[in-house]
């Protein structure tokens, strides 16, 4: 299909005037609006405004410009109909063959925080999405440009095949035409739909609720799996629209196998728990939970300590550092079983190591730079899980806990370092499937109790764990991501040799559990927060 009439309609002008110049060189009549037309005039690039090729002029404020018969007749019609060839004649509508569009600014609006409504709703496009609309069904005969990022491509192949576009890429164009058109929709109902009216009204500014009445989630495929958890289960990844800087979604695969669905969601669960230390450390995962982590100078160290915590577990796990994996770190990581290996940046020396590896799956993810909110951090801002015919979402949990955060309930109080060992067991907590308990000393774990029914049990296995390893828990630091009901599994812990623990407490029996921490010489202290990860 040839080219010989384009109508260019753009919000965003990166990279258009290039494009109409090459249109222009192949001989397309070209078609603008608006600031569009004058951007081409003023570079001496040939234009006929839409409002002289329709006789209708632009109005209300530009809101109707391009709703017109001979706009849409002309992307719609098709040439391989008689009927639709005699009707386009007999009304003197031309065939417009390329569209070239994409859509006001909503998103970047709405994410301005002096954003008012008046300003959401004028950036809601209505031409452009009704032109795209029209091309990408009538792709058989019209391609649609909705990216900047498509430029190139198209007129590379407009420059090599005399000035037509494959059948091939104008369906691939009209796909990507909906999905943006998709998108854009989402968008909006997802922002109006979270408004507060009353509130917005009296606030004189949008009111919005973290959660809206329709939620549209916009999810990119990245690959296709090999199967799901089992073999018998299909499965592919998929991507946030707009993935957060230094989530597991903007990972770099430097080499290895492609990545498993378990793959990725155990990377994803250590990733999340190292990027969240702010000095060297190393995280170990083995089936969703974390089997060892710690802190160090470097990652050297902070392997060697992670490690020990449980060196049986470690078999076959994801490893992730939140610092430079240098040589000497990625020696000793090599000489075990290694299913992922992620770090923010390897030396030379590192992935030479790894490269006589080469099945393992070596992860390169830019730590996040910090800021104010979760999509900075790096984080979700929301958690999901599907149920049946169903979805449930909350706010993800990114409670940070800071040291004047806690109350001391005993009579016994923690030493400073005891303080700082009861923090780093709190952070390893809230990555442990519940119910959690973390056995901790010298910024390493030392046992690990994760996803029983019973806390206690998990108390008895963390214990278990540390004696497997050859780890000492005499006074040791424990964190438990929820209260203790009873009094027994503070007896657990007293009988294994812990001096301190860390709860959110809260429990009808604070006072009985408080006083037998008391009566076996425990430190306790307590958050007011819990960390249930199910």
């Amino acid at each position: 299909m040839t080219i010989k009439r384009a109508l260019i309609s753009v919000s965003d002008k990166t990279g258009v005037l290039e494009l109409a110049q090459s249109l222009h060189q192949l001989g397309v009549e070209l078609l603008s609006t608006g600031g569009t037309a004058k951007l081409f005039r003023d570079n001496q690039i040939p234009v006929k405004e839409v409002s002289d090729f329709t006789g209708f002029p632009e109005m209300l404020d530009g809101r109707v410009k391009t709703l017109h018969p001979k706009v849409h007749g002309g992307l719609l019609g098709r040439r391989d109909l008689p009927e639709h060839v005699a009707a386009m004649q007999e009304y003197g509508i031309e065939n417009i063959d390329l569209l070239v569009v994409n859509l006001y600014p909503f998103e970047a609006t709405v994410a301005k925080p002096d954003c008012t409504l008046e300003d959401a709703i004028e950036n809601i496009d209505i031409g452009g999405p009704a032109m795209v609309r029209s091309a990408a069904k009538n792709w058989n005969d019209v391609a649609v440009l909705t990216d900047a990022a498509q430029y190139a491509e198209v007129t590379a192949e407009l420059k090599a095949n005399n000035g037509s576009v494959s059948k091939a890429t104008r369906f691939k164009l009209s796909v990507a035409a909906f999905n943006r058109i998709a998108q854009y929709d989402a968008a909006i109902s997802n922002y109006l739909s979270a408004i507060d009216f009353a509130e917005t009204e009296s606030a004189g500014k949008p009111v919005l609720s973290q959660f809206p009445g329709q939620m549209n989630s916009n999810f990119i495929k990245v690959q296709d799996l090999r199967y799901g958890e089992n073999s018998h289960q299909q499965a592919a990844f998929y991507r946030d629209l707009y993935p957060a800087p230094g989530s597991l979604a903007t990972a770099q695969q430097l080499q290895g196998k492609e990545l498993s669905y378990n793959n990725i969601a155990d990377a994803d669960a250590a990733w999340e728990a190292v990027k969240s230390f702010s000095t060297p450390a190393c995280v170990i995962v083995k089936h969703a939970n974390p089997c060892g982590v710690a802190l160090g100078a470097n990652a050297f160290e902070a392997y060697g300590k992670a490690f020990k915590t449980d060196p049986t577990s470690a078999f076959g796990g994801i490893i992730a550092f939140n610092t430079v994996l240098d040589g000497a770190a990625a020696e000793v990581v090599s000489k075990q079983f290694v299913e992922v290996l992620i770090a923010p940046e390897y030396t030379p020396e590192a992935l030479a190591i790894f490269s006589a590896k080469a099945n393992v799956r070596v992860l390169k993810i830019a730590l996040p730079k910090g800021g104010n909110n979760a999509w900075e951090q790096g984080r979700n801002a929301v958690d999901s899980k599907r149920v049946g015919s169903g979805i449930l979402l909350q706010s993800a949990d990114n409670h940070e806990l800071q040291l004047p955060d806690i109350k001391v309930v005993t009579k016994l109080q923690p030493s400073p370092e005891q303080l700082q060992d009861l923090l780093f067991a709190w952070n390893v907590a809230k990555y442990v499937k519940s119910n959690a308990i973390v056995f901790c000393g010298n910024g390493m774990t030392l046992g690990v109790g994760a996803g029983q029914m019973s806390r206690v049990d998990s108390t008895k296995i963390a214990a278990i764990k540390a004696q497997n390893a050859g780890l000492s828990l005499q006074n040791s630091v424990v964190a438990s991501d929820a209260f203790f009901p009873f009094r027994d599994g503070v007896d657990v812990l007293a009988d294994a040799g812990a001096s301190c623990v860390i709860h959110p407490g809260g429990s009808m029996r604070d006072e009985e559990v408080i006083a037998a921490a008391d009566e076996r010489g425990l430190a306790m202290v307590v958050t007011g927060i819990r960390h249930f990860r199910h």
